[in-house]
């Protein structure tokens, strides 16, 4: 709203201007943190997943695990045995 005082106009303009440049700062500073802490997420995500595949990726490579110990070490167990039918019912005979 211009007022009749030139003086108060150019205030207001000053003033202004100097309320969006910090508010444009600020901003920018805000920005700049947030897309710093991403990146330090990303660096910090990126290298974990490194070191598992790393160390995931070893054992597969090196000595074989408990199940493949086990599978060599199946026996066989051999028997025998009779197959029984389920008693028939009497009354549906007749």
């Amino acid at each position: 709203m211009p007022t009749r005082n030139p003086l108060a106009n150019i205030l207001a303009v000053v003033v202004g201007i100097i309320v969006i440049s910090v508010s444009l700062a600020l901003g920018f500073v805000v920005f700049v943190g947030i897309a710093g802490f991403m990146l330090v997420m990303a660096a910090i995500v990126t290298i974990r997943i490194w070191w598992a595949k790393r160390r995931f990726g070893a054992q597969k490579t090196g000595e074989p695990d408990q199940a493949t110990k086990r599978t060599s070490t199946i026996r066989v167990i051999e028997g025998e045995f009779t197959e029984v039918s389920p008693p028939q019912d009497k009354d549906r005979r007749r």
